[in-house]
C-alpha cells in the first residue's frame, strides 16, 4: 500500500468508525424507555444495556492500545470494527433468539464494547504518530466535531426508527455503516510501523477484576439495599484496582499502564479531567430522556429534537476551537468550556417543570453546545502531544480508559442517585422507582411535579462533577510548542513510515 503524504483521508476514514460507535451510544439513550416496555425489563435492567457496554469497553483499553503498538493500529481497528458489526446484528435480533430478551441484549451489547474498545485507542495513535504536535489541535477538533455530528444525528435517527420499525433498528443501522467504515479503512489507512511490547497478564487480570467489581457493586447497591456482598464487590474492587497500580510501579518489564508517560503534567491532568467530562455526559442523558418523555409526553423523535441546538453550537465552534487548541493555552479553553456546561446543566435542573415552555427548555442545550465545543478536542490534544511514538496506543489506551471508567461510573451513580431522588420525592410510588409507573409509561398530574424534581435534583451531581474537571483543567502548563524557545515542532515524513519524523523522544514535563 503507497503511504499518502497527507495524514487527513486516513483520519477521516477512521472517524467513520469512531462516529459509528458515538451514535449507537446516544441512540441507546434515547430508546431506553421504548427497550425497557418492549422487554418487560426493570429500569435498572435497561441501565445495565448501557453499562455492561460502558464496561467492557473502559477495561479493555489498556491491553488494546498497546495491541495497536504491537501489531498496528489498521489492523487491530479493522478486526474490532468487524467484532462491533457482528455484534449490532446480535443486539438487533435479541428479542427473538431463545433465552431472555434482555439477557441477550446485555450480553450483544458487552461484546459490542468489546470490538469499541479495539477501535477507539487507534484512531487516537494515528493523529499522534501522522500529525505534528503544533498541528494536532486541529485533528482533535474533527473528533470532538464528530462527537457534535454524533449527538445530532444519533438521536434524531434514534428517535424515528424508535418511532417507526422498532428500537432493534438503532442496531441494525449500524451494519451498513460498519461495511462502509471497514472498506474505507481498509484502503486509506497506512500501515504504520509496529514496536516490540511484552504482555502485562498480570496486569490485564488484575485491571479487569477490579474495575468488575468495583462497578457491578456500584451498579446493584440500590436493588439490594446496600447489603454486606454489595460493599464487599467495591471494596474488593478497590483493593484490586490499588494492587494494579501497586504492580505497575514495581514492574520491571513492562506494565500494561506505563506510569512514566504520567510524568508529563498536562497528560496527567487531561486525563483526570476528561474522565469527569465522561461522567457528565453520560449520566445527564438518562433523567433528560426520562423527564422529556414521561413528564412531557414527548416521542422518540421529539425527545430527540431537544439535543439538536447542543449538536449544532458544537459543530459551528468546532473549528474555531481547533484552531485555538494550536495557538492558546489550554486553560483558557478547556476551564470556560467546563464551567459553561456544569451551568447549562444547573440551568437545565432548575427549568425542569411539568409546565415549562419547551421552547425555554431549549436554552440550556443550546448553552451546553457552547461548553462543550472547547471540552473534547482542547482537552485530547493536550493529552496527547508529547506522546512518545512507541507509547502512542497505550497512551491513546490510557486516555479512553480514564475516559470510559468516568463513564462507567457515571452510568453506576445515576443510577443510584435516580432511584433515591424519585423515592424522595415520590415516597408513594418508591416501589415503583424500578421501572413502575412511577418511572415509565403514562404518569399521573399529581405525580408530574415530584418526578420532575427528581429529575432535576440528580442532573445536580454531573454539573459539580464538571466543576471538579474545571479546576483540574486549571493547573495545564503551556505546551512546548507554544513556549518561547520551545523549538520547531517535528514535521511529518510520510515518505518514510507516515509517522512523525523524529519522533521517538521521552515525554517530557511541561514548564
Amino acid at each position: 500500500m503507497t503511504e499518502s503524504r497527507s495524514p487527513w483521508p486516513a483520519l477521516w476514514a477512521l472517524v467513520v468508525g469512531f462516529f459509528m460507535i458515538l451514535i449507537d451510544t446516544t441512540i441507546v439513550a434515547v430508546a431506553n424507555p421504548s427497550i425497557q416496555q418492549g422487554l418487560d425489563t426493570t429500569t435498572t435492567g435497561v441501565i445495565w444495556v448501557t453499562s455492561a457496554y460502558l464496561l467492557t469497553y473502559a477495561v479493555p483499553l489498556l491491553v488494546t492500545g498497546r495491541l495497536g503498538d504491537m501489531f498496528g493500529p489498521k489492523r487491530i481497528y479493522l478486526i474490532g470494527l468487524t467484532i462491533f458489526t457482528l455484534a449490532s446484528l446480535w443486539c438487533g435480533f435479541a428479542d427473538t433468539l431463545p433465552g431472555s430478551g434482555i439477557g441477550n441484549l446485555i450480553a450483544a451489547r458487552a461484546v459490542q464494547g468489546l470490538g469499541a474498545a479495539l477501535m477507539t485507542p487507534q484512531t487516537m495513535a494515528v493523529i499522534t504518530r501522522t500529525f505534528a504536535p503544533n498541528k494536532r489541535g486541529t485533528a482533535m477538533a474533527l473528533w470532538g466535531a464528530t462527537a457534535g455530528v454524533a449527538t445530532l444525528i444519533g438521536p434524531l435517527l434514534g428517535g424515528l426508527l424508535v418511532d417507526g420499525p422498532g428500537w432493534e433498528w438503532i442496531f441494525f443501522v449500524n451494519v451498513p455503516i460498519g461495511v462502509i467504515a471497514f472498506v474505507l479503512a481498509w484502503r486509506l489507512v497506512p500501515n504504520l510501523e509496529t514496536h516490540v511490547h511484552k504482555m502485562d497478564w498480570l496486569g490485564i487480570v488484575l485491571s479487569s477484576v477490579g474495575m468488575f467489581l468495583l462497578v457491578f457493586g456500584l451498579q446493584e447497591g440500590t436493588d439490594n439495599d446496600w447489603n454486606g456482598w454489595v460493599w464487599a464487590s467495591i471494596i474488593g474492587g478497590l483493593v484490586v484496582i490499588a494492587l494494579f497500580i501497586w504492580w505497575q510501579r514495581i514492574n520491571k518489564n513492562e506494565p500494561l499502564l506505563p506510569l512514566k508517560l504520567f510524568k508529563d503534567r498536562n497528560f496527567s491532568l487531561a486525563n483526570a479531567t476528561i474522565s469527569t467530562v465522561g461522567f457528565a455526559i453520560t449520566s445527564m442523558f438518562i433523567p433528560m430522556v426520562y423527564f422529556y418523555q414521561v413528564v412531557r409526553g414527548l416521542s422518540p423523535t421529539q425527545t430527540a429534537l431537544m439535543t439538536v441546538p447542543t449538536a449544532l453550537m458544537t459543530l459551528l465552534l468546532a473549528r474555531l476551537a481547533g484552531k485555538l487548541t494550536d495557538t492558546v493555552h489550554p486553560r483558557y479553553l478547556v476551564v470556560p468550556g467546563m464551567l459553561v456546561t456544569a451551568f447549562s446543566l444547573w440551568l437545565t435542573a432548575v427549568m425542569f417543570t411539568p409546565t415549562m415552555s419547551i421552547g425555554l427548555l431549549l436554552i440550556p442545550p443550546t448553552i451546553l453546545g457552547i461548553g462543550s465545543a472547547f471540552m473534547w478536542g482542547p482537552i485530547s490534544s493536550t493529552a496527547t502531544r508529547n506522546l512518545p511514538m512507541n507509547a502512542a496506543g497505550a497512551g491513546s489506551g490510557v486516555y479512553n480508559t480514564t475516559r470510559q471508567v468516568g463513564a462507567v461510573l457515571g452510568s453506576a451513580a445515576i443510577a443510584t442517585l435516580l432511584a433515591n431522588r424519585i423515592a424522595a420525592n415520590l415516597p408513594a410510588a418508591a416501589g415503583s422507582a424500578d421501572g413502575g409507573e412511577a418511572g415509565l409509561g403514562a404518569l399521573p398530574d399529581a405525580l408530574k411535579d415530584g418526578f420532575s424534581t427528581a429529575m432535576g435534583q440528580t442532573l445536580y451531581l454531573p454539573a459539580v462533577v464538571l466543576v471538579l474537571g474545571a479546576v483540574l483543567a486549571y493547573f495545564f502548563v503551556k505546551p512546548a510548542h507554544m513556549r518561547e524557545g520551545g523549538g520547531v515542532a517535528p514535521q511529518i515524513d510520510s515518505a518514510r513510515t507516515g509517522e512523525v519524523a523524529g519522533a521517538s523522544s521521552p515525554v517530557k514535563q511541561g514548564a
